[in-house]
């Protein structure tokens, strides 16, 4: 499992764009190596700089992740601030929560109806990926020239139908990529210890959620 690697032990909310590669070249292909010979991955990257910083070992197996922060699209700049507040929630009825193994469980009592994350990237990925999280149509990346430094020239690109969270066999093999970390975390933040991924409301699957995703990597759903 690899979860929200970084290039180095600079202030990472501070690189600028391109964010340099938590990963050497022989590091990707080794463990690209090592899937396809019956390993089994979970890649984690958040928004930038960590989608950035992941980015050439997703791209081993086909998958681009974008270098941006993934919210529902707003108008003034004055939104912004409520755009990322704004909980994103993937459902089964609307289909941003897609049909699975993983959604499903083993028994009615382990399947998952609703995931809650909590910003994040948008990434693509090949056909050969099967999509677990679909991010809604209004979707936008926002993409600042450095992480967490927005403007009114800050480039937005739509994400509708881009990718939160899928997985994929690989050889023999088994990978997940997800791009938003904190869903798999249970938190509190900050002096008023406000509830952040499994503890928060509208997370109450996500627990279940991962357990599956876990015994989906293990071969064993």
């Amino acid at each position: 499992m690899i979860s929200n690697a970084q290039a180095n032990d600079a202030e990472w909310d501070t690189y600028p764009y391109p964010t340099p590669s938590a990963f050497t070249p022989s590091e990707v292909r080794a463990t690209h190596r090592w899937v396809r010979g019956g390993g089994r991955l979970l890649l984690i990257a958040d928004h930038m700089p960590l989608a950035g910083a992941a980015a050439g070992l997703a791209a081993a197996f086909g998958v681009t992740f974008t270098d941006g922060f993934a919210v529902e699209g707003f108008g003034a700049d004055s939104a912004r601030d409520a755009a990322f507040a704004k909980p994103t929630r993937f459902r089964a009825e609307d289909g941003t929560l897609r049909p699975h193994a993983i959604v499903r469980g083993r028994v009615a009592a382990e399947s998952v109806a609703s995931v809650r994350t909590f910003t994040g990237q948008a990434f693509r990925a090949p056909a050969s990926a099967e999509p677990l999280l679909v991010l809604p149509a209004t979707f936008i990346a926002l993409m600042p020239e450095t992480a967490w430094r927005f403007g009114p020239s800050t480039r937005r690109v739509p994400v509708g139908g881009w990718l939160h969270g899928a997985v994929m066999r690989v050889g023999s093999g088994r990978a997940a990529f997800f791009g938003e970390a904190a869903m798999f975390s249970a938190q509190v933040a900050g002096s008023g210890r406000r509830p952040m991924g499994m503890n928060a409301p509208g997370a109450e699957r996500n627990f279940q959620f991962v357990l599956n995703l876990m015994r989906w990597l293990s071969g064993r759903l």
